[in-house]
């Protein structure tokens, strides 16, 4: 008998490991559409409804097909629509702004970056119905701005950082500030301009780097011949005081959205691929990034796939090309992203990703107009995502709304920016049904 005893602790441990190894997937019960059956036309997008696009059901290239579909104004009474249990409201709207990148404080300010304007607009609480309480212009004078984020990043932060089109420049502050309290100083005294105008920037967890996204000048040219693309189609990594440390990836054409994953510290981000080879090439993504990575822009695409139009060049990458973790509908315009880190959606939603798609006009029926959601699995994905917020496409058929960022509010709520129709949508979770909606 005390001899079983003694093994007592190894077979608890193997109880426990099988556990951990049995535990349901987020997306175990989910239908899943894959294959040809996972492109589809952005008025027929359902919320709820999952998809997987594998490197193996990409078909060969073919020409482009712009397609024709114009920016129509918002239809009366339009709304986006959410998953069963879910609601949505208008938070704010925002007049002429074009609200693009969004992030919280850690005061619980909420910071939005109009790009066309050159301005930042700060909100502050949320009333009963889910409006902010206040709002105030933080900064004016930029030079198309996108990227913003808090240093450091824990509860006392000193600056405001913005990424302009050609700079990183940061303002002083202090929780609570309305305005920005002292002049931009330049951080980064050049990045290049012209091109993809996007430049968002996060800081690595311990503080040490910052990360700056610089997309492509370009749709395919190739940075051996094209001066103009160096140092591009890449997110950047520098010290919080503007030194240069290297290129911490390549190969991305486009790399808009970056967000640092709240439990594993992992780096993501959310790109726009090539145009010009079909309706079903190239997938935009959404990935983790890793240090050194090469995603084969502009050479090869979704792993070793070479693009024809470069000719043959640079063979001996294309056993370097990392595969995304989750391939989203081609042309789809990914833009800005986040993860879930609040408490008021359902608890399966802790720690996803959620992504805008902008929508892009390089495909003959639409795609994006959305936001999807990434379920993760102690931070990894398993390259199923989830239409999530639908409906921005009027009876005509064409779109009305363009999602452009995404973060979540201070009381768990998800917050959308649409430069589309200059609305800050918001997202709640009502209780009404399963939050873990299984598709249509």
């Amino acid at each position: 008998m005390k001899r079983h005893l003694r093994w007592a602790p190894f077979y608890a441990s193997l109880l426990v490991l099988g556990t951990v190894i049995l535990q349901a997937a987020k997306t175990d019960g989910w239908n899943i559409l894959t294959g040809q059956n996972a492109w589809s036309d952005s008025a027929k997008l359902v919320p709820g409804q999952a998809r997987r696009i594998s490197p193996k059901d990409l078909p060969p290239p073919g020409s482009g097909t712009p397609g024709k579909q114009k920016q129509v104004p918002r239809p009366a009474g339009a709304m986006p629509k959410a998953p069963a249990g879910f609601s949505v409201n208008i938070y704010a709207e925002t007049g002429a702004n074009a609200p693009r990148q969004i992030r919280v404080a850690p005061n619980n300010d909420v910071f939005v970056v109009n790009q066309q304007q050159g301005s930042i607009t700060v909100f502050r609480g949320m009333t009963a119905d889910g409006k902010p309480m206040q709002s105030e212009t933080f900064a004016t004078g930029l030079s198309t701005p996108f990227g913003i984020n808090f240093y450091p990043s824990g509860s006392n932060p000193q600056w405001v950082y913005v990424g302009n089109i050609n700079s990183v420049v940061r303002f002083p502050y202090r929780n609570g500030d309305l305005k920005a309290r002292g002049a931009a100083a330049k951080v980064i005294e050049s990045l290049p301009a012209g091109g993809h105008p996007t430049r968002d920037i996060v800081f690595s967890p311990d503080g040490k780097s910052m990360y700056v996204a610089v997309g492509s000048a370009s749709n395919i040219d190739d940075p051996d011949t094209h001066p103009t693309e160096f140092h591009r189609a890449a997110i950047l990594e520098y010290t919080p005081e503007g030194k240069f440390v290297g290129i911490y990836a390549s190969g991305i054409r486009n790399p808009v959205g970056l967000a640092i994953h709240p439990t594993t510290g992992d780096l993501w981000t959310s790109i726009n691929e090539r145009d010009n080879l079909g309706d079903n090439l190239v997938p935009d993504y959404v990935t983790s990034v890793k240090k050194g990575g090469f995603y084969g822009w502009p050479y090869f695409y979704i792993g070793g796939n070479p693009d024809a139009r470069l000719m043959g060049a640079h063979p001996e990458l294309k056993d370097k090309v990392i595969v995304p973790d989750v391939l989203v509908q081609p042309h789809s315009a990914s833009v800005g992203m986040a993860f879930y880190t609040g408490s008021q959606f359902p608890a399966e939603y802790k720690n996803d990703a959620f992504a805008a798609e902008h929508g892009s006009w390089n495909r003959s029926i639409k795609a994006g107009h959305e936001v999807i959601r990434i379920p993760l699995d102690n931070g990894k994905a398993s390259g199923v995502y989830q239409d999530f917020l639908t409906g921005f496409i009027a009876p005509d058929g064409n779109p009305w709304g363009r999602p452009s960022g995404v973060t979540t509010a201070p009381d768990g709520s998800l917050l959308v920016t649409d430069d589309g129709v200059n609305i800050i949508w918001r997202v709640a979770y009502t209780g009404a049904a399963n939050g873990k909606n299984k598709g249509k």
